[in-house]
């Protein structure tokens, strides 16, 4: 059995101007703020939010807009955007706290290559927001063993198919890469993986929510079942890298993957 949650991240808008959400609500990395069906936290510039697991579709989107519903009351006078980029005055950003500054400090790697990803370069003057998933099959794991790393890079891969290609169809950004998301991007987890690649740009609408459920349960179910879709295409990185759709199509086609419209 596998259980799904999330922990997107939303930029403050006030008008026309992203604003920095550091200081609006309590919570951060280290202590979120304990809300129904998850928490909350300032994540940089931006705000954050975690879901409790759901194990199925109707569990999972209950709690993404609860939660979300906490944040926004939380502020009011402000919009919250799931955008992918969010750009800064500079001069703004620099009169910042390091702390709302700050990039995450905690690496991710590559399940493609198992190597760790480089440090993303906080001097730019925009920031990225995102929609990491969270897929748990197991607790307790060691996050070093062997077998669990390769069954979490496995999994990875196999939502790189079911997610990633076919987020390169409602995602048209592509300067968010060039800090975070890049194919394969994950952290190894106790209770499983945390897949890194999506931006928040599927927390737009609830049929958005929806597919990312039913996508994410589709490609586990069928890595569990022996499915295995690296073993017919082979590595798809440069695809996703480089926003390739034409080449993403040939395989979502022949693989039946749904694309959502």
């Amino acid at each position: 059995m596998f259980t799904f949650g999330a922990d997107p991240e939303l930029f403050v808008k006030k008008g026309d101007t992203f604003l920095s959400g550091y200081g609006l609500i309590p919570g951060d990395k280290e202590n979120p703020f304990p809300v129904e069906c998850g928490a909350v936290q300032v994540d940089g510039m931006a705000l954050e939010f975690n879901i409790d697991p759901a194990e199925d579709e109707e569990k999972f989107v209950y709690n993404l807009e609860t939660v979300l519903q906490h944040l926004r009351n939380m502020v009011p006078d402000y919009e919250l955007v799931p955008t992918p980029v969010a750009e800064f005055d500079r001069e703004y950003l620099e009169a910042q706290p390091d702390e709302a500054k700050m990039l995450g400090c905690n690496p991710d790697h590559n399940g493609w290559t198992g190597d760790e990803n480089r440090t993303p370069d906080g001097s730019v003057s925009f920031r990225t927001g995102s929609g990491h998933i969270h897929i748990g099959w197991t607790t307790g794991a060691d996050v070093d063993d062997a077998e669990h790393r390769a069954m979490a890079f496995a999994m990875v891969r196999q939502l790189d198919f079911y997610l990633g290609l076919p987020s390169l169809f409602f995602d048209e950004d592509k300067k968010r890469r060039e800090l975070y998301g890049k194919a394969g991007a994950c952290r190894v987890k106790p209770y499983g993986v945390e897949y890194r690649v999506l931006s928040n740009t599927w927390l737009r609408s609830q049929e958005m929510m929806r597919w990312v459920f039913r996508s994410a349960m589709e490609g586990a179910t069928a890595l569990a079942s022996g499915k295995n879709l690296v073993e017919t295409y082979g590595d798809i990185q440069d695809i996703i890298n480089s926003s390739d759709k034409e080449r993403a199509s040939v395989i979502l086609r022949d693989s039946g993957i749904l694309v959502p419209v």
